[in-house]
C-alpha cells in the first residue's frame, strides 16, 4: 500500500503560499506601483501642455 498523505501535504502548503505571495504582489502594485504611475501620467500631462503653451502661446483668441 502507498503512502499519498505526505504527498499532498507539501501541495496544500504551496497553494497556501503562492496565493499569500499572489495577495501580497497585488497589495504592492495596488498601494503603491499604480498611484505612482497615475501620479507619472498626470505630471507627464501637465508638462507636456505647459512646454507646448511656452512654445505655442496660451490658449485664446490671436492677438487679445
Amino acid at each position: 500500500m502507498i503512502d499519498t498523505s505526505q504527498n499532498e501535504t507539501p501541495l496544500r502548503g504551496s497553494a497556501a503560499n503562492s496565493r499569500r505571495a499572489e495577495l501580497i504582489v497585488f497589495a504592492v502594485i495596488a498601494a503603491f506601483i499604480w498611484p505612482v504611475v497615475a501620479v507619472g501620467v498626470v505630471g507627464g500631462y501637465g508638462f507636456l501642455v505647459w512646454m507646448s503653451q511656452l512654445i505655442l502661446g496660451p490658449p485664446g483668441p490671436p492677438g487679445a
